[in-house]
Formats: C-alpha cells, sequence, structure tokens
C-alpha cells in the first residue's frame, strides 16, 4: 500500500495540469482527493472527518469557476501523457454509469429513468421516476489491460432529452438529428479522446450494442481512428447484397479464448 506521502506526491503529479483562476482552488482540489482517496465510496462528510474541511469542500464544489471540465483536465492530461509513454495500440473503453439520488424535488436534478415502485389490485404496476445524472466516460487501457486513466467524461440528465422518445413513435427515429439523440455522446466522447491523445491511428474505441450508430462508424472515420462495436443491427455489408450476419457465418474462426467465470460455472469456449 502507498504511503501518505506518496500517495500525496503522486496526486500532486496527476493533476499537476490543473489550471484554475485562483491557485488556491488548485490547492483545494489536491486538499479534497487526498481526503476522498482515504475514504473511497463514502460521502464528503466522512472523508473531510470535519465540519470545516466538510463546509471548505463544498465551498469549492460550489464555485462558480469549478466545473467537471476544470477538476479532470490535469487527469486527462496525465492519461495522456500516459499514453505517449507506452508503444502500441491503445484501447478507448466507452459505457455509461448512472449516479441515483433522493430528493423532494427530483426536477432540480433530472431523472435517469423508472422504476416499478408497487403492483395496483387490478395487476398495474405503478412506477416511479429515479431522480440522478448520467456519467458517459471513456477509459483508456494497454491491450495488456493496463489503466492509463480518463480520456474524456460527459455528464448529463434526462430533462434535457425529454420528449425525444414521443416524437420517435411519430416519426422515422432515423429523421430525428444524432445532436438532438442521448447517442450524441458516443460520438463527442470519441472525438474529445482522439483529440487528447492523439494519434488516432493507435486508437481503438470500444462500445457496446448501444454504440452501434452509422453517424459514429462516419464521425471515427473523419477523425481518423478505429473502433469495435457490438453489433445490434444486421446492417448490408461488403457489395450491399449480403448482411453482416451472413458474412460473419462465411467467416473463418480466427481463434478461441477461453473464459472463466465465477460462482463456479465451468469455463466456457467463445
Amino acid at each position: 500500500m502507498v504511503g501518505g506521502s506518496e500517495s500525496q506526491a503522486w496526486i500532486d503529479d496527476e493533476l499537476a495540469a490543473s489550471r484554475f483562476s485562483d491557485v488556491r482552488l488548485g490547492r483545494r482540489l489536491r486538499q479534497l482527493v487526498t481526503q476522498m482517496a482515504g475514504a473511497v465510496g463514502g460521502p464528503i462528510p466522512l472523508a473531510c472527518q470535519d465540519w470545516a474541511n466538510t463546509k471548505a469542500a463544498y465551498r469549492f464544489l460550489s464555485n462558480s469557476d469549478v466545473s467537471e471540465g476544470k477538476i479532470l483536465h490535469g487527469h486527462f492530461q496525465s492519461t495522456a501523457l500516459r499514453v505517449a509513454a507506452v508503444e502500441g495500440p491503445i484501447l478507448v473503453l466507452q459505457d455509461t454509469t448512472e449516479f441515483s439520488y433522493e430528493r423532494k424535488k427530483p426536477e432540480q436534478v433530472g431523472a435517469i429513468g423508472y422504476a416499478p415502485s408497487k403492483r395496483e389490485t387490478v395487476g398495474i404496476v405503478r412506477r416511479h421516476t429515479i431522480c440522478g445524472l448520467l456519467m458517459h466516460s471513456s477509459l483508456v487501457v494497454t491491450t495488456e489491460g493496463l489503466p492509463l486513466g480518463l480520456a474524456a467524461i460527459k455528464f448529463w440528465s434526462r430533462s434535457k432529452f425529454k420528449g425525444t422518445s414521443a416524437v420517435k413513435r411519430h416519426i422515422n427515429p432515423t429523421r430525428v438529428p444524432i445532436e438532438a439523440k442521448e447517442s450524441i455522446r458516443w460520438l463527442e466522447n470519441m472525438r474529445a479522446s482522439t483529440a487528447l491523445l492523439g494519434e488516432g491511428q493507435r486508437l481503438i474505441h470500444i462500445g457496446d450494442r448501444e454504440n452501434d450508430i452509422y453517424e459514429f462508424f462516419c464521425a471515427a472515420r473523419e477523425a481518423g481512428t478505429h473502433f469495435l462495436v457490438r453489433t445490434c443491427v444486421d446492417r448490408l455489408a461488403g457489395d450491399g447484397k449480403h448482411t453482416i450476419t451472413a458474412e460473419m457465418a462465411d467467416a473463418p474462426i480466427a481463434g478461441r479464448h477461453m473464459i472463466e467465470i465465477a460462482d463456479g460455472v465451468p469455463p466456457a469456449w467463445h
């Protein structure tokens, strides 16, 4: 385990490129990160230990000159330095995390979805709104699985896209501009990561089936980078007279890998 002085030195180096209009904000950020590193997963009051430090943390986070972009800028720059220090292909993994909160006025935070609350006597399930934020992040790792840091993050709530689903029920979804969809986050993170890390030909942006977006493929090509996406739509392939499924059925097996699954489930071949 890294000692206190070594941990502090690492945090200072990691956030060295952070820039605030007031140098005191930079010092407060480093102090807050140090405190929260000692209580990972705990609330701010637990990490800060006393009321004075807790109030200072809340003042920092409520400061108009503080944003997630400025907080993460130093880390992003450190990620870019680590990428430049290694050779070979770099994987950029995109996915979304949900943060749920309990609020008397959820509209002040936003919604992330719905959940069943109780079943009525006639069998109808009543649903309630889940209050919270969503975070779409791009984690950079080597092909050996060594994490190098984050390269892009986007925060939002579904209040911004309220009504989009209703529109899709009346018109062809492909007629809705990608900028008006939540899916735009895949493109924005890919562009931000590629711009930060450079050397687009080394990067492979990886996403799940939600990332099977034609506009994303075009944007990646324009950015001069690569991608690996799990298919959701059986698109046309090759000469346009057959689909991806047909082409994959004719493709030879390139290799086999054994995946070990926990909880006593026997290994499976893929």
